[in-house]
């Protein structure tokens, strides 16, 4: 891909982010009058929310092209590798707890701590004697791990007491109401860190996508380099589930329709991935809470687009970048 295109295709997603945002402001079943939005309450909860969906669909996004590139499959992502479930059941932990309202990190710090904890036993577990990691075994564990943390959060949603309850479903199915700013002072400065780490070693990400034999001869410390982005891709997911819930598969569906667009060079492809996957959950959060009388959660409507794409890409077997 030139330049010239690739620039071009930037300026459009970020123009597409734009009108997605504005579109977003006016979504709702109140209609609030272009000449009340400056003093409206509502409008100032919107942009907040808008403001959350930006942050949670870059997050998200760009931690399924890391955990893509590492693993060097199409259908690694967060959900699926377990690590949203981790993060859930950390943030779930410190709610029974009462965790949430001593501290505004008490949350995220279990959370992160959950999500990195699951994808070192997905890691774990795939690995083998000889010290390799079969990718397919590497998602069968994800799959396993993920089922086995859904079971334990259905165990405290049984234990929680009632007044416990409702926050602890809010994380299970995801959301970006925002009442206040206090969700984006949690997720906003572990994202971008991530995001900036992703982009500043993007060529690092290029080198684990040839294999880690050919990118070891050529220089790259491949177990360091696993390691680190392991971790920033699991700091990611923390933060955005301790302040969204549980929201699957945009680390899978965004990445994938990216990838086909621009091609597999990670230096396009991180910060692109950002903007289509901030986009991508501004206009789903939109649609959430204005087909229906009532609001659906945003991570059934992830769910119902990611689940039918996981299975299209699991049956495709035509590009060689994944063979």
């Amino acid at each position: 891909m030139n330049v010239r295109r690739g620039w071009g295709i930037f300026v459009i997603l970020f123009a597409l982010l734009l009108g997605a945002c504005a579109l977003s402001l006016l979504a709702g079943p109140t209609w609030v009058p272009l000449s009340e939005m400056p003093e409206s309450s509502i409008v100032r909860m919107r942009i907040a929310r808008i403001l959350l969906a930006i942050i949670a669909g870059a997050g998200l996004s760009v931690s399924g092209v890391i955990f893509q590139a590492l693993l060097r499959n199409p259908l690694a992502e967060p959900y699926v590798l377990g690590v949203s479930s981790g993060a859930g059941l950390g943030a779930a932990v410190a709610i029974v707890l009462g965790l949430s309202s001593a501290g505004v990190w008490g949350v995220p710090l279990l959370a992160f701590a959950g999500a990195l904890g699951a994808i070192l036993l997905v890691y774990t577990l795939a690995r083998t004697s000889s010290g390799a990691v079969p990718v397919p075994t590497l998602l069968l564990s994800g799959v396993i791990v993920g089922a086995v943390l859904g079971s334990f959060l259905m165990f405290i949603v049984s234990i929680s007491e009632s007044e416990k309850l409702h926050n602890v479903m809010w994380w299970l199915l995801g959301s970006l109401q925002a009442l206040d700013w206090r969700p984006l002072e949690i997720s906003a400065p572990p994202v971008a860190a991530g995001l900036l780490t992703a982009i500043l070693l993007s060529r690092d990400l290029n080198l684990m996508t040839l294999g880690e034999e050919p990118a070891a001869h050529l220089g790259l410390n491949v177990e360091q380099t696993k390691k680190l982005f392991f971790l920033v891709a699991s700091l990611m997911t923390g933060a955005t589930v301790a302040a969204c819930g549980l929201i699957g598969f945009v680390g899978l569906i965004v990445p994938h329709i990216v990838r086909l667009i621009i091609g597999p060079d990670h230096r396009r492809l991180v910060p692109t991935s950002a903007l289509a996957g901030a986009t991508f959950l501004v206009l789903a959060d939109s649609f959430a809470r204005s087909v229906l009388p009532v609001e659906i959660p945003i991570g059934v409507v992830t769910a119902f687009l990611g689940g039918p794409f996981f299975l299209f890409i699991l049956r495709r077997r035509t590009s060689p970048y994944w063979r």
